[in-house]
């Protein structure tokens, strides 16, 4: 039998406050175990939890950029369950007034768009984190993420194959990052996935038993748990046996998900409103105040640096995918549009080009440290500055340097942190340009090769590259490529 895979998804994004959901403890990542928490984070008896302002204001600012409606009521549950992780014994979360609902995003794929709804995104706090390590046979909890503020993200079951999954799970953190709500990083943990899927027969319209993966921290883990998952219910269906509901971890050593816990239902947490915390009323004042503060987000980027910039669709997707590489992008642009009048048209592919592909393939080999370590580098850091880009650029254009002595230039400005005027006046790289001096060039050159030459004008036209080559590496790589070839037609065809 054939069947169909349905997919819905499950994110819980860390939300960049400087302090907990209910608490001032700090949020920073990598603390000694156990050093940032208190009463409030800890669960002691006779604290009260106050809510996060700022948590609130991301949360509605993340509804707006996913097309959800802000809920002018909504208010705090005790989510109930023992954990070792959970020190209050109940996780404080949203259950049926959520703060956000009814959105959705698109996702594109193979050239066509498609539409995820999100069911909610509600308010919660994170638990705390177990390790399973010293003593063998012994766990620690460390409580410095008890209370960092989550937003879950819950989409409808809208999602037909884990590259589908991938594909929004993509798009949703460069919408969460874009928004500095969240900063994505998901081998910390501050992005986690938990894919809800089931197979159906084709052509049914009745959802399958849905079956949970938890907590998976990275695309391509969440791609394989889910790819390891349809083969097993695959497996466990055609051999006439039933899927069970039930969350399942995925063992990315083994490559293969495991039985974690039967699934829970909503009547298992047995939800009720928290008594320590008021609703939340939300004003529509409120409300545009913070969507009047919304960035301009990766789709509409994309869209804006193919029709500003005459960007090909792919180069306008490699430079919108990390909002400090468009910066520096149109920083790039905006230097050398205000020092040339030149329309940032003109400009927009070959600075992609520059940045994309030279510029990153420098910060992706690294840079040497002290100790002669080389470690790879981000767009953030790099140590060639979009104006210095934009200078050695405008060597290039007017005819100064060539193409291959300008990638030169910018590894040594990238390694050095020279500019590009001093380096090619230094090491003498300027361009020769003039005509009586490649002129001479070219005599020499053509009176060293008869052969060539005879070739050349008994009709081999294809010989021209080899008198360009010949005079390129008279010049050692100085003589201007345009020019040569000018003068090379006029000289070889007498």
């Amino acid at each position: 039998m054939a069947y169909e895979v349905v997919i819905g998804l499950e994110v819980h994004a860390q939300l960049l406050t400087r302090s907990k959901m209910f608490c001032g403890c700090s949020t920073v990542f990598g603390a000694a175990a156990n050093t940032q928490t208190c009463p409030v984070c800890l669960g002691m008896p006779g604290v009260l939890p106050v809510i996060n302002k700022k948590a609130v204001e991301f949360a509605v600012r993340t509804g707006l950029a996913l097309n959800c409606t802000i809920a002018p009521h909504n208010r705090f549950a005790r989510k109930n369950y023992f954990y070792p992780d959970l020190p209050k014994g109940y996780q404080i979360s949203q259950y049926e007034l959520p703060i956000c609902e009814h959105g959705w995003i698109e996702i594109g794929q193979n050239g066509t768009t498609k539409r995820i709804c999100i069911r909610r995104a509600h308010l919660e706090e994170d638990a705390g984190k177990n390790l399973h390590e010293g003593i063998a046979g012994a766990s620690y909890v460390d409580l410095n993420r008890a209370g960092t503020p989550l937003l879950e993200i819950v989409t409808e079951p809208d999602m037909r194959a884990p590259d589908e999954a991938v594909a929004y799970l993509k798009t949703l953190r460069d919408i969460l990052v874009y928004l500095e709500v969240c900063d994505g990083n998901m081998e910390e943990g501050s992005l986690r996935c938990e894919p809800n899927l089931s197979l159906r027969p084709a052509g049914s319209k009745e959802l399958g038993t849905k079956v949970e993966l938890k907590n998976i921290n990275s695309f391509r883990f969440a791609k394989a748990a889910m790819e390891y998952e349809i083969k097993r219910q695959e497996k466990v269906l055609s051999e006439g046996g039933k899927i069970l509901q039930e969350t399942r971890l995925w063992n990315p050593e083994k490559g293969e998900t495991a039985p974690m816990r039967s699934k829970e239902e909503a009547h298992d947490y047995r939800y009720f409103p928290d008594p320590d915390l008021v609703p939340l009323r939300m004003t529509s004042d409120m409300v545009e105040e913070v969507r009047k503060s919304l960035p301009e987000l990766p789709a509409a980027m994309h869209r804006r640096f193919m029709e500003i910039y005459g960007l090909p669709e792919y180069d306008a997707g490699v430079l919108t995918a990390e909002k400090p590489l468009a910066r520096f992008f149109e920083d790039v642009v905006k230097v050398q549009v205000e020092a040339t009048g030149t329309s940032s048209k003109e400009l927009g592919k070959e600075t992609s080009n520059w940045v994309t592909v030279e510029l990153m393939g420098l910060l992706n080999k690294g840079i040497a440290s002290a100790g002669g370590e080389v470690q790879a580098t981000t767009i953030a850091h790099s140590p060639v500055s979009p104006k210095a880009i934009a200078e050695l650029l405008a060597l290039k254009r007017k005819g100064e340097i060539s193409g291959p002595t300008a990638k030169a230039v910018l590894e040594e400005m990238f390694q050095t942190g020279r500019s590009a005027e001093e380096i090619v006046k230094v090491k003498e790289l300027t361009q020769v340009s003039d005509e009586g001096a490649l002129e001479k060039i070219i005599d020499e050159v053509m009176a060293k090769n008869p052969a060539q030459l005879e070739q050349y004008r008994g009709g081999r036209e294809a010989v021209l590259g080899f008198f360009v080559g010949q005079v390129m590496k008279a010049s050692t790589g100085k003589a201007n490529p345009a020019k040569v070839n000018e003068l090379l037609k006029r000289k070889l065809a007498k």
